[in-house]
């Protein structure tokens, strides 16, 4: 699976968000375990019911067995493309065995692309071993 694929699925994700109150679409694709989950943002007139693309697409690969995520991609109309919320980077980081391999791709539809790694976007993560 290359990240152009990833980045492909995120951007259709994307077109099945449901959105009608902020008007931002976003679409969001995870590889786990060698398959894709994908997800959309899905809003709600109580704003804090709303659930973001990256922890749709991040429960649906847990629900199927999943538990080491790869890589993520996530589609916006945003540009530069926006990247994940602060507790979207948390939900991922719980999946991400070792954030410095775990691949973040941030694209939009008019082609602007940026490459992270997940280390790079959430530096200092509560992670279970602080739990101890």
């Amino acid at each position: 699976m290359t990240d152009d694929e990833l980045a492909a699925r995120a951007l259709a994700a994307k077109a099945r968000s449901y959105s009608p109150y902020s008007g931002f679409p976003v679409g969001s694709a995870v590889l786990a375990g060698g398959r894709i989950y994908d997800g959309a943002n899905v809003e709600n007139a109580s704003y804090g019911l709303s659930v973001c693309a990256e922890r749709n697409a991040v429960m649906r690969a847990v629900l199927d067995g999943a538990k080491q995520i790869e890589a993520v991609a996530v589609a916006s109309d945003a540009s530069p493309p926006a990247a994940p919320c602060g507790m979207c980077r948390q939900t991922i980081m719980e999946f991400a065995p070792d954030p410095a391999k775990v691949r973040v791709i941030l694209v939009n539809g008019a082609g602007e692309r940026r490459d992270y790694t997940l280390a790079e976007l959430l530096p200092h993560a509560f992670r279970a071993e602080d739990l101890k």
